[in-house]
């Protein structure tokens, strides 16, 4: 075999193992993975403002905006540190407890934490609670509602109460978990009592 053939096979073979420099720019220029996106952030709700759009989970996993859960009738959202706790429960049963009372005004009520829609499916089976309860994972309304605590990152228990239409009317921050379902019932027997007058 001359030589001239040979040089011109191990060319060849080179060319074929090795990548060539338009590949190896196209490599290195590819992007890091990108992040995963942070939380977004809702504007503080205070006394006078409205819930705004934003999308949570319900226990079933299904869809709730909660700028549209006040279309019908006036909301008691209460929050709470950790579904099916001590204290948790004695906040939440006492508000099952006494269900018909806000629907007797025209109120709806719903419970909101951070747990997970499984978790909070599996204690209002337990404990029969007759209102929905929302999920809020990275805390996004808890926060906007005032409802996180800073230094620790849990969540405060309180009651929140909306008008129809979803303007924030009252709110009880901290609030003991007894006390939060008779408080806010009082609360709304006194709106009652205003429109009367």
């Amino acid at each position: 075999m001359s030589e001239p053939r040979r040089s011109a096979r191990l060319a060849a073979n080179a060319a074929a193992t090795t990548p060539t420099t338009a590949t190896a720019t196209a490599a290195a220029a590819d992007p890091p993975p990108a992040e995963p996106s942070a939380a977004p952030v809702l504007a503080p709700i205070d006394i006078g403002d409205s819930l705004p759009a934003y999308i949570l989970k319900n226990e079933q996993g299904e869809d709730v905006d909660v700028a549209k859960i006040t279309e019908k009738n006036g909301v008691i959202l209460f929050s709470i540190p950790k579904a099916d706790t001590s204290s948790c429960t004695t906040q939440a049963c006492g508000f099952r407890d006494i269900y018909p009372n806000f629907t007797e005004h025209n109120f709806t009520v719903y419970c909101l934490s951070n747990d997970k829609p499984e978790a909070q499916k599996k204690w209002q089976l337990k404990k029969e609670f007759p209102y929905s309860l929302l999920s809020d994972p990275d805390r996004v309304l808890i926060a906007a509602l005032g409802a996180k605590d800073a230094s620790s990152g849990r969540t405060k228990r309180a009651h929140f109460v909306f008008a129809k239409g979803g303007k924030l009317v009252e709110k009880k921050l901290p609030v003991s978990a007894g006390d939060s379902p008779t408080l806010a019932l009082e609360f709304v027997k006194s709106l009652d009592t205003k429109s009367a007058s």
